[in-house]
């Protein structure tokens, strides 16, 4: 690999023994074995962790088990669909809905492995690198760094490197990407793309942005959770930051909201790969148009894909009847179903201070927004 991407790139092979030694050296490391291989001796996790020497036995032996164990203790039933779209001999751009900080990514590389396909590398960002522990695994899983919370003028510099780093793996070096639509998780239910992620992917290409942006072979990606992960702690984030009040983290937020995500009940879960865009799409959208408008209409192609392959649940028809005061969708669910979300809602804003029928509002949309997104498209 390019030494000019040191500073973002995952692992490479002969890097890999040395992070296993000091994975398995690390004081919490007794916890992550027991969770991963929970029939196996200590002393025997580490013998096996010691002995990977190249990514893909990590990814295989240790990662692909420790999402199997995860779906097993914390997923009712997971599906996917549209792996049809894919060629395994190209490389591929996911842009997915971002609801959970690390299982959007997991999942995917679950679902690829279990189809055949080779998995992705995946944006870290830098707010997550909090011990060498943390940046052992996530550089280990084909992880590479995406800066956060810099000055603008080195954030402009970081984001022309990064968009030079995606676009040398994706057409040079044939591995593809996951990244999120968005800097940071949905938490409103809201899946839209953002401009400045598109702006990011064109910066290394040239003039000609429908070429630039074909070139990446992008595939919109969505991923629907019946209970979403960490709904309280978006809950109250968003309450927090309602009227333009910075939100500030607590101290080790971020990883209480991955381990929450991994644990926390998820009912039934659906990963979808929707169809690529196509170079001729992109190529006739900028026909005489802006830069702007072309991106526009680049992000309606990605998040009408998106739309139209949510996997509503029960839990989002529930919210959208309970926020429109109607019965419209009680087609959708049992009111067994129904009580139990409406238990959950009650205990959600018991511990949240403040205007309950106003946090209720914010919980209520994180699941009820994908219907009007789906409605609106005209995809139900």
């Amino acid at each position: 690999m390019d030494k000019k991407y040191d500073d973002i790139r995952p692992y490479v092979d002969d890097e890999i023994p040395e992070a296993m030694r000091r994975i398995s050296e690390n004081e919490n490391f007794p916890v992550l074995a027991g969770f991963v291989f929970p029939n196996l001796e200590l002393k025997d996790v580490k013998k096996l962790i010691n002995g990977f020497t190249t990514i893909e036995e990590f990814q295989i032996r240790a990662m692909y088990v420790f999402i199997v164990q995860m779906i097993k203790r914390s997923i009712d039933k997971f599906t996917f669909g549209g792996f049809k779209y894919l060629n395994p001999e190209k490389s591929y751009l996911f842009i997915s809905t971002h609801r959970d900080i690390v299982l959007d990514a997991l999942l995917l590389q679950f679902a690829l492995h279990t189809e055949g396909f080779r998995t992705t590398e995946v944006t870290f960002g830098s707010n997550l690198m909090t011990s060498q522990l943390i940046i052992d695994l996530g550089r280990s899983n084909k992880m590479f760094k995406v800066i956060r919370g810099e000055n603008p003028r080195d954030f402009y510099k970081f984001s022309i490197h990064l968009s030079e780093y995606i676009r040398h793996t994706i057409t040079r070096r044939g591995e593809s990407i996951w990244i999120a639509q968005r800097n940071g998780r949905t938490k409103n239910g809201m899946d839209a793309t953002a401009q400045g992620i598109l702006k990011m992917f064109c910066m290394s290409g040239g003039k000609d942005l429908g070429q630039s942006l074909g070139e990446l072979n992008i595939v919109p990606m969505t991923i629907s959770y019946q209970w979403e992960p960490c709904d309280f702690f978006k809950t109250r984030e968003m309450y927090i930051s309602r009227d333009g009040t910075k939100y500030v983290k607590e101290k080790n937020e971020d990883f209480v909201s991955v381990l929450t995500g991994i644990t926390q009940p998820k009912g039934n879960v659906h990963l979808s790969i929707c169809e690529p865009l196509r170079r001729e799409e992109l190529l006739r959208s900028i026909n005489q148009k802006s830069s702007n408008d072309f991106l526009k209409d680049a992000i309606k192609l990605i998040d009408r894909r998106i739309y139209a392959n949510y996997k509503l649940h029960e839990t989002n028809y529930i919210a959208h009847d309970i926020r429109s005061g109607t019965n419209a969708h009680a087609a959708h669910y049992t009111p067994q179903i129904k009580e139990r979300f409406v238990g959950r809602y009650r205990q959600t804003l018991e511990k949240i201070d403040g205007d309950r029928n106003i946090a209720g509002r914010i919980f209520l949309g994180i699941y009820a927004n994908p219907v009007d997104n789906a409605m609106l498209s005209g995809c139900i």
